[in-house]
C-alpha cells in the first residue's frame, strides 16, 4: 500500500494537515489511476510491455517496520516513484513475465529514468553475475585499500579490464569446460575470454621491454664483514629500569673493610 501526496488543507479546516493522500493500493487496480508516467516497450524476452510510473508516493511507516523501533521523535514520510512492470499479453515465443512493482527513492522520475530502472531490474541477474566476476576473478574487492580515491582508481582499473576482456572476443582461444557448450567468439562471456587470454596476450603483444632474470645477486663476499649495519633505534620504555649492572660492579670493587 502507498499513498500518494496529501492535498492542500482547505481554508478554515480545524485540525493539522493530514499525512497521506490517495492510496496506490498494489493489489486493487481501481486506484491505480493518476499515473504520471505511462507508456508501452518491447521487450526482446517478454514481447510488448506496460509501464506505470506514480510520482510523490510513500509508505505509511509504523514502530513496527523494520528499522523504525528506536526512531527518535515522528516518523518521516519518504516519497518516491512507484513503477508497475507488466507483459501486456502473453505472446508465442516469448517467457511469462509476472507483473512487477519497483520503487525508487526519486520522487520525480522522469520517462527516461523509469525506462532505464526497470530494464536494469530485468538485467538484474546479468549485473549480479558481472558483480561476482569482478570480485572472484578480477580481485575487486582483494586489496586493502584505506583512501577512498584509491579505491576509486581501483574500480576503474577493473571495469578497464572488464572491458578489455570483452574486446579480446574475437582474438581469444575458445577454451571451454567439457560440459560448456560451443558458442561463437562474439558471444563469449569475459570468463571464457579470461580463461583463453594467453592466446590474445601473445597476439596483441607488450610495450614493456624483455623481463630480466629473477635470481638474486651475489651478496657479500663470504667471509667478509657487513660495514654497513642497520641502525637500532631504543625501544622506548616508558619507566626504564635502573642501570644494575653498573651498581653490582662497584661494590665488587669496594675493599672490603
Amino acid at each position: 500500500m502507498f499513498y500518494g501526496p496529501p492535498p492542500p488543507k482547505a481554508p478554515g479546516t480545524a485540525g493539522r494537515r493530514a499525512r497521506h493522500g490517495p492510496p496506490v493500493a498494489c493489489a486493487d487496480p481501481a486506484t491505480w489511476a493518476g499515473a504520471q508516467v505511462t507508456a508501452t516497450a518491447e521487450s526482446a524476452r517478454y514481447g510488448p510491455l506496460a509501464v506505470a510510473a506514480w510520482q510523490r508516493v510513500h509508505q505509511q511507516l509504523t514502530r513496527q517496520s523494520s528499522g523504525w523501533e528506536d526512531h527518535p521523535g515522528p516518523l518521516p514520510v519518504i516519497e518516491g516513484t512507484l513503477i508497475r512492470l507488466a507483459a501486456i499479453s502473453a505472446a508465442a515465443g516469448y517467457q511469462p513475465l509476472e507483473p512487477m512493482w519497483l520503487w525508487t527513492a526519486d520522487p520525480a522520475a522522469d520517462p527516461a529514468q523509469v525506462t532505464v530502472l526497470w530494464q536494469a531490474c530485468l538485467r538484474r541477474f546479468d549485473l549480479e553475475h558481472t558483480f561476482r566476476f569482478i570480485k572472484s576473478r578480477l580481485g575487486w574487492n582483494k586489496p586493502l585499500i584505506r583512501d577512498p580515491a584509491a579505491a576509486d582508481r581501483w574500480t576503474w582499473l577493473i571495469i578497464a579490464c572488464y572491458a578489455q576482456l570483452c574486446l579480446a572476443r574475437t582474438i581469444a582461444a575458445a577454451i571451454r569446460l567439457p560440459w560448456q557448450p560451443a558458442i561463437p567468439a562474439a558471444a563469449m562471456t569475459p570468463g571464457r575470454v579470461r580463461a583463453g587470454f594467453r592466446r590474445a596476450r601473445q597476439m596483441a603483444g607488450t610495450p614493456a621491454s624483455t623481463a630480466k632474470p629473477g635470481k638474486p645477486g651475489p651478496g657479500r663476499p663470504e667471509g667478509s664483514k657487513n660495514k654497513n649495519k642497520a641502525p637500532r633505534h631504543p625501544v622506548g620504555k616508558r619507566n626504564p629500569k635502573p642501570d644494575t649492572h653498573r651498581k653490582n660492579t662497584a661494590k665488587q670493587a669496594k675493599p672490603a673493610g
